[in-house]
């Protein structure tokens, strides 16, 4: 498995995403365990979940309880990112809420569930329109002053807010989890913006979104075809290629997806290819 840095931490250069085990559709409690258990026999040492990531307001950490469960015995050798500042409602719904008090409490909550003393990449998971960037991000800054945190991140953040998150933090923000696959290619100029800094870009739903990942065609099947591999492979590897701040974190509830998403860092696609996929 190859590398990647968030910070000055080496991690897999393929993360798994726990949010398809905890929400709508997700698998047995059984079959979840097993595909966290699949992603580290894969050489799969990055973990991204959130305190969101459950069915509605009623399961709420179920992602990160589930996270620890399936890490116990073996979470010293795994980095765990969790996230806060996405809320859930009664049936099912989303909300927001980027109150510095809200996500001083949320950490303390993630702490507990994740079973760690301190956190590996805290996240802000979304701007709240309600609350001044600054003041959320300033929640950031005391988490990592007081140690509760020991890396920082921001997700679905433009380049301007990037830039005013990096510097309320003192240059210490670590990574930035955005959208981004071959369907949504909007946050390229935040991927450019992190490479710059030096600083990780995490795109989730790198496949398109849970549920989607069949729809990979064109020329990611065809390149996919052309090495004996899944386009899903082949979608990792490219994203792969445009930097080396970039550690996808794709989605699994199967062994069996993760495993063959572990394996795009062992697929190398010529620059020909790479052109037609960026096409």
């Amino acid at each position: 498995m190859q590398k990647r840095r968030i910070g000055e931490v080496e991690v897999s250069a393929i993360g798994l995403g726990g949010m398809p085990i905890s929400v709508q559709g997700r698998p047995d409690r059984e079959q979840a365990v097993e595909t966290i258990h699949a992603a580290l026999d894969a050489g799969v040492t990055f973990i991204d979940t959130a305190d969101a990531y459950s069915l509605d307001d009623t399961d709420f950490g179920h992602n990160e309880l589930l996270i620890a469960e399936g890490l116990r015995g073996r979470s010293e050798e795994v980095f765990v990112a969790t996230k806060g500042g996405h809320t859930r409602v009664p049936g099912g719904g989303w909300d927001l809420d980027g109150r510095p008090e809200y996500l001083l409490k949320a950490v303390d909550g993630s702490l507990q569930r994740l079973g760690v003393d301190q956190i590996f990449l805290y996240q802000f998971h979304r701007p709240d329109p309600k609350t001044p960037i600054a003041e959320s991000v300033g929640a950031l800054k005391e988490l990592l002053d007081n140690g509760k945190i020991r890396y920082a991140g921001v997700s679905n953040f433009n380049p301007d807010e990037i830039v005013q998150a990096n510097e309320i933090l003192g240059g210490r923000l670590a990574a930035v989890q955005n959208q981004f696959s071959p369907v949504f290619r909007s946050s390229e100029p935040e991927l450019e913006l992190c490479a710059k800094l030096g600083i990780a870009f995490l795109p989730w739903s790198p496949f398109g979104g849970i549920g989607k990942a069949g729809a990979l065609s064109g020329p990611f099947k065809e390149v996919g075809d052309a090495h004996g591999v899944s386009a899903h492979q082949v979608c990792l590897a490219w994203m792969l290629a445009k930097s080396e701040v970039v550690v996808p974190i794709p989605g699994a509830s199967r062994p069996a997806s993760i495993q063959d998403s572990a394996s795009a860092t062992h697929l190398e696609l010529t620059a020909e290819e790479l052109s037609r996929l960026d096409g």
